[in-house]
């Protein structure tokens, strides 16, 4: 499908920068480039790479994904700031094909409040910012935030004004979800009956979640004239998050009879995606989330199932092999073998390096020396806390963790829970006991005690892999940086959900040092 043509909306991911705006969402380099891998898997046109001027570290983020990805355009975010845009630029240029995305503010309320400055003062450094960035790249999106609730007049002279100036695409953000899907479309349809030299660039779509309206916005722009739609996986991102990939992407293909476009997404694609982002983000998919929850092909109740037995048609408007959920998954044993091992791991999506791989694999014999099948799910859990970007300073080497319960009377007895760690931190081994009001808690205890680190906990969640009764438990623990107001999410899943949330405890102080030494 050719990018120019008409009946083509282009995909822009942003989950790599809004989209990690989400609050525990943070993921470190490696993580990033996994991301980006499944991005490219799934054959996106624009992946917004990050915010090269924010900090090194997504300076680091944005350059390495332009030397490894290839296929879609790779794209920065900049203020119209000319130090932004060169920031950017140097982050980008290594990349075959890439893209500067400039924004500012149009409304009242965001100029006022927010840029204090007049909106003469927006429009002059708009098409400053844009000319520069048009002498570095051929390929300019300009944003100006929050456009539903700014004045259609200054809209319309701010847009000819970045075309004249070399804009490339224009997006028209619904940064704060205000609009509805009738006033969304009108907003597009206006700009495109309105702005002088429209048809030369690509208007696109920027709609968040704070009404639940934002993959409804986004498709009532395309139906009046936008052909690029900004989203990110799972509808991940700040607030109440953007439009869903998953959701613009399956409504076009599954309603050619309203749309009468397509996307050159590959669908099947679209489960492990973000499956993977859960995985490494810790922001759960809610099960009855469309396209990629738990429940989006569940059938329970028996008018239901019994229609879907006589024809599937009756009850699913798409099957859930087109967005790569399979029924029948392959399963490994004992008797897999490394190398079957190796290359189901590499099918998944996973690069592992030997030293990783002989980790999982040991993992992966611990695991199928427990459970009566291993299945994709395990696996993915099993290696949610085995990439890593190999900086971890303290490494827990042993547990011990003891506590009695008077099952008769369903009462704890008298005996306080108590616990033993070794950790190594920094290289140097250190034992320490805790206490506390159950097993987990003497354990986190005793951690925090030898590490010397004592973050608040915002969240602790555990739940089984699998249905069965040998699952996997996997463990989601969210700690905050008391001093930067951080928020750092920890990951793990074992037989014993005792040891998966001391893993996952363990991981979490990881990622906080890890940012704090950055």
């Amino acid at each position: 499908m050719s990018p120019n043509d008409p009946s083509h909306v282009r995909i822009f991911d942003s989950t790599l920068r809004d989209g990690e705006q989400s609050p525990g969402a943070s993921m470190n380099l490696e993580e990033k480039r996994e991301v980006a891998r499944h991005l490219a898997k799934l054959n996106v046109d624009i992946i917004e790479a990050g915010f090269p001027i924010s900090s090194p570290v997504q300076f680091e983020a944005v350059k390495s994904i332009c030397g490894e990805i290839e296929g879609p355009v790779i794209c920065g975010l900049a203020r119209t700031i000319e130090k932004d845009i060169k920031v950017a630029a140097d982050a980008l240029n290594n990349a075959k094909h890439w893209r500067i995305h400039t924004f500012t503010s149009t409304s009242p309320t965001h100029m006022e409040h927010m840029l204090r400055m007049t909106p003469d003062q927006v429009l002059k450094a708009a098409v400053a910012a844009v000319e520069y960035a048009a002498s570095l790249t051929p390929d300019v999106e300009f944003s100006g935030q929050d456009a539903p609730r700014s004045d259609i007049n200054f809209v319309y002279e701010i847009l000819e004004a970045v075309i004249a100036a070399g804009a490339t695409t224009l997006n028209i953000p619904d940064t704060v979800g205000y609009s509805t899907p009738e006033e969304y479309g009108t907003l597009i349809a206006n700009i495109k009956k309105n702005v002088p030299n429209i048809d030369k660039v690509t208007i696109s779509t920027h709609c968040h979640n704070d009404l639940g309206m934002a993959t409804a916005n986004s498709l009532a722009g395309v139906i009046n004239g936008a052909r690029q739609i900004e989203c990110t996986i799972n509808g991940i991102g700040e607030r109440a998050g953007n439009a869903s990939l998953e959701e613009v992407v399956m409504a076009i293909e599954t309603r050619k009879d309203i749309y009468g476009l397509a996307t050159q997404i590959n669908p099947k694609e679209i489960y492990r995606a973000s499956s993977t982002l859960a995985r490494l983000t810790g922001l759960e998919v809610q099960v009855n989330k469309a396209i990629v929850g738990n429940n989006a092909f569940a059938h329970e109740s028996g008018i239901h199932v019994d229609g879907y037995l006589k024809n599937r048609e009756t009850y699913e408007i798409m099957t859930p092999e087109s967005v790569g959920v399979n029924k029948s998954r392959l399963v490994l044993g004992r008797h897999s073998g490394m190398h079957g091992f190796k290359v189901h791991v590499k099918e998944m999506g996973y690069t592992l390096d030997d030293t990783q791989l002989k980790a999982a694999f040991a993992r992966f014999l611990e695991i199928a020396d427990k459970k009566k099948e291993v299945t994709d799910d395990d696996i993915d859990a099993l290696l949610g806390d085995q990439i890593t970007d190999n900086q971890s300073a303290i490494v827990l080497e042993h547990v011990e963790y003891s506590a009695q319960v008077d099952v008769t009377s369903n009462k704890d007895s008298n005996t306080t829970p108590h616990a033993t760690v070794k950790v190594r931190v920094n290289n140097k081994m250190i034992e320490e006991s805790g206490t506390g009001d159950g097993s987990v808690d003497a354990i986190l205890t005793a951690i925090s005690k030898a590490t010397g680190l004592n973050p608040k906990f915002e969240n602790y969640k555990i739940s089984a892999v699998t249905g069965e009764t040998d699952a996997l438990a996997e463990a989601i623990i969210h700690i905050k940086d008391v001093a930067s107001g951080d928020i750092f999410t920890g990951r793990s899943a074992r037989t014993d959900v005792v040891y998966a949330s001391a893993i996952a405890y363990v991981n979490a102080l990881n990622r906080m040092l890890i940012k704090q030494a950055k």
